[in-house]
């Protein structure tokens, strides 16, 4: 979760079968208002009291709009979760290619993800619910985020940067501590600075991974 953040944005499935595409920008930007007003539905609500009238008036679009793009309010949720998934992953990645080395990458990532969750404190209920509303969506948001942080981990060792013995353990671990953090200094508190905290992160995993 500390990168990760649709479906076919992410790359990581199939499309959700009742969402659709739109075809135009005037169509991206009512979906995209449909999804951003759909986050804080759910965030506030919680899937089960959340309604499409809710989502369609917090977007300021008609209720025909969003049966142009989603055929119930379980395909919006289930296409949210990829997109809160994709948004994560889209706005730590640039810190993470720009690292020097993978304990850099790994501070980069938590760093900003610190930031975007102080920003969005709502992805974390609604990743958590998702667990019982499609649990194939939960599954693959932490699978596909663990994959990604094992593929940083194996770049490492063929670097240099880290045991040879590094494997998905380190990557599963990694990724529940981000998750947790970003709990505690994100969700129910923001009284450290995210810098400070992905410093001793790095810290942490320097003396943890290093050759």
């Amino acid at each position: 979760m500390a990168e990760t953040i649709a479906a076919a944005a992410a790359g990581d499935t199939d499309a959700i079968k009742g969402d659709r595409e739109p075809r135009t920008e005037r169509g991206r930007r009512t979906r995209r208002a449909i999804l951003d007003a759909a986050a804080a539905e759910f965030g506030e609500r919680g899937f089960h009291d959340a309604s499409i009238s809710g989502i369609t008036r917090r977007a300021g679009v008609a209720l025909g709009s969003f049966y142009t793009y989603f055929d119930s309010k379980d395909v919006v949720f289930r296409a949210l979760v990829r997109d809160l998934s994709a948004q994560v992953r889209e706005h730590v990645a640039p810190a993470i290619r720009a690292a020097p080395d993978g304990i850099a990458a790994e501070r980069a990532g938590l760093e900003r993800f610190l930031r975007f969750v102080r920003e969005h404190k709502e992805i974390y209920r609604i990743i958590d619910e998702s667990e019982f509303v499609d649990s194939e969506s939960f599954r693959l948001h932490y699978q596909s985020t663990a994959d990604r942080i094992a593929q940083r981990l194996a770049a490492g060792v063929a670097r240099g940067n880290f045991r040879a013995d590094v494997s998905e353990v380190h990557a599963w671990a990694i990724m529940g501590m981000n998750v947790f953090l970003g709990l505690r200094f994100g969700v129910w508190s923001e009284d450290q600075d995210p810098d400070a905290i992905a410093d001793a992160v790095a810290e942490f995993l320097r003396r943890g991974l290093a050759r």
